[in-house]
């Protein structure tokens, strides 16, 4: 009688004697905390201290990790549709099977939905993670990965939001022959295997295709299946392939460039003296030796937390939608591209915000892109890109407002762009291939940043018109083009004294 009453206190014990942060997770997970402890006894049974360590890391950092996937539902009943695509043995099957089902009902919707993943993985799903894992890190890619290497770049059983998958022992299989096609190549070498699997079956949907269905990331299965996807799912993918063959990988992505529109994910991973290999698998030259635009950052997508993000210390309401409300990230910008601290001074106003956002124009609108705190009225903004224009914001009750003026960040020299609208001068803006070429017949307004963009002038061009001519321009302005035809492609740009056109 004794020994029963006794029992459950020994367990209870036992089950928290786990490092600090562990428990915090395991205590979060809530009615899921059972998975997650028998993946932790395993890996104590497994007398393999370094199991214990890696399951333990995976846990530690689990609970900021989720996944965003969704299902079909009838609109008229709101019934849930029995139907996954990973149930068929391809994709024609899986479709030719969807139009049936569709035939019975007037109308399906799709309904997005997301899942933490401390309340929804197994522990059979952790356990073989770390087996799968540790078998790749006896490859030999990966033989002389520290344990803080191996953890960053081999174990994590997923990229980025994508719907949780048993991957890797299917990725092992299918992607070996790359591996033994490979043995005995550098691992910049072996890229160019990883490339030729790649141009066989995957295609790049990146300027061709938008998917229809509320599944921002593709999970590992769907991947194979599919055999399509844009930059963030191509990225995804050769992490998953690099990681089943013992070869270290990660997420790089670029939130905004900063002299153009647009985004990018691609992908590192380190070399036999363990330097930095960044490559973009769908590109022809597939390593990267340097971009051909201005970064506004570059970012390593990570499974760890990271202690510097700005979501550990501001709350997310304070923080612009967008990787600055996660933890999981670091800034590498400076292995890419030449970078500059920037200091900014700030407009003074009542109840200052305590960070100011660092802005690119992107998309026809400024993109919040990194952050500084500010400092009485000022800010200085660390690791920018140079050869871009930034301009400091503050972000209050969901949206962003100036809070000073931008700055160019020249690779010699910086620059305030403050429009001096007491002393006005002439502008002539010429043709100028790639960027600019006048149409006849249409109407060009030329608007200068003070605040918000404001008009200064507009023309409409006559037939074979080369150039434009605006007078009472301020100087020292920020200034942009925008024809009737507009598509939102334009750039700012800004003219010397010399009448030197600088796009930015």
């Amino acid at each position: 009688m004794f020994f029963l009453l006794f029992l459950p206190a020994l367990v209870f014990s036992q089950s928290n004697n786990h490092p600090a942060d562990v428990e915090n997770v395991l205590q979060k997970a809530g009615k899921n905390r059972p998975e997650l402890e028998m993946a932790i006894t395993w890996a104590r049974k497994s007398n393999d201290p370094l199991k214990l360590k890696a399951i333990y890391f995976l846990v530690r950092n689990m609970d900021i990790h989720y996944s965003r996937n969704y299902y079909w539902t009838d609109s008229i009943t709101g019934k849930r549709i029995d139907y996954n695509e990973l149930n068929y043995p391809d994709l024609a099957s899986a479709v030719q099977a969807f139009d049936q089902i569709k035939k019975k009902y007037k109308k399906l919707i799709p309904i997005a939905y997301t899942y933490k993943d401390i309340d929804s993985i197994k522990s059979v799903f952790l356990i073989e993670n770390v087996e799968e894992a540790f078998k790749s890190w006896k490859l030999l890619p990966a033989k002389n990965l520290t344990f803080d290497e191996f953890c960053q770049y081999l174990l994590p059983y997923r990229v980025s939001t994508e719907p949780l998958q048993n991957w890797r022992k299917v990725y092992y299989n299918k992607f070996k022959w790359i591996a033994d096609s490979a043995k005995g190549k550098r691992n910049e070498e072996a890229l160019q295997y990883f490339a030729a699997d790649f141009k066989t079956w995957f295609i790049n949907t990146w300027d061709t295709e938008v998917r229809k269905e509320p599944l921002p990331r593709l999970g590992p299965l769907q991947l194979l299946s599919r055999k399509k996807g844009n930059c963030d799912d191509i990225a995804d993918l050769e992490v998953f392939k690099l990681r089943s063959q013992g070869y270290p990988a990660s997420l790089e992505h670029i939130p905004y460039w900063a002299t153009t529109s647009g985004r990018h994910f691609f992908n590192s991973t380190l070399d036999e003296e363990k330097k930095l290999l960044p490559f973009d698998i769908s590109t022809p030259m597939v390593k990267i030796n340097n971009f051909s635009r201005e970064p506004s950052k570059v970012l390593r997508i990570t499974y760890s937390k990271q202690a510097d993000a700005l979501a550990e210390t501001m709350p997310e309401s304070e923080i612009p939608p967008g990787f600055m409300r996660t933890l999981n990230y670091k800034d590498v910008t400076s292995d890419y591209w030449p970078t500059a601290d920037i200091g900014l001074k700030l407009i003074n106003t009542k109840n200052k915000p305590l960070v100011a956002y660092a802005c690119v124009f992107n998309q026809f609108a400024w993109q919040p892109t990194w952050w500084g705190k500010v400092q009485t009225d000022s800010v200085i903004f660390k690791g920018m890109c140079k050869g871009a224009v930034f301009l400091p914001m503050y972000y209050v009750k969901g949206k962003l407002y100036p809070a000073g003026y931008p700055v160019a960040s020249g690779y010699q020299h910086k620059l305030e762009l403050k429009p001096d609208t007491i002393h006005k001068r002439t502008v002539t803006i010429k043709q100028q291939e790639k960027y600019l070429i006048l149409r006849s017949e249409n109407n060009y307004k030329l608007y200068y940043w003070d605040n918000n963009w404001k008009l200064n002038g507009q023309q409409k061009t006559t037939d074979g018109q080369v150039e434009l001519v605006f007078n009472d321009v301020p100087r020292n302005a920020l200034m942009i083009l925008i024809p009737e035809y507009s598509q939102g492609n334009e750039r700012p740009f800004i003219i010397t004294e010399e009448g030197e056109r600088m796009w930015w």
